[in-house]
């Protein structure tokens, strides 16, 4: 079972989701990754973002999202 909760939005501006997820993965390889759309298209188009654990997390770009979730990752 996985013990952290990852969640990406296919259609936000501001990801790929193909290197997104991969860079996740190899982060977090434990992590149960869904990808879909979070109902967050306000501050979709205007940043990266990722919700870990319950928590939303933005960046200016992929990485900076990525690199400030991981902070949240349970151990």
């Amino acid at each position: 079972m996985a013990i952290n909760d990852i969640r990406v939005c296919e259609k936000c501006k501001h990801m790929q989701m193909k290197t997104t997820v991969a860079k996740i993965t190899k982060l977090a390889p434990d992590a149960d990754i869904k990808v879909g759309c979070k109902s967050y298209c306000g501050p979709c188009a205007r940043y990266a973002f990722v919700f870990i654990n319950g928590r939303y997390i933005k960046g200016a770009t992929e990485d900076e999202a990525i690199e400030k979730a991981m902070v949240y990752l349970k151990k």
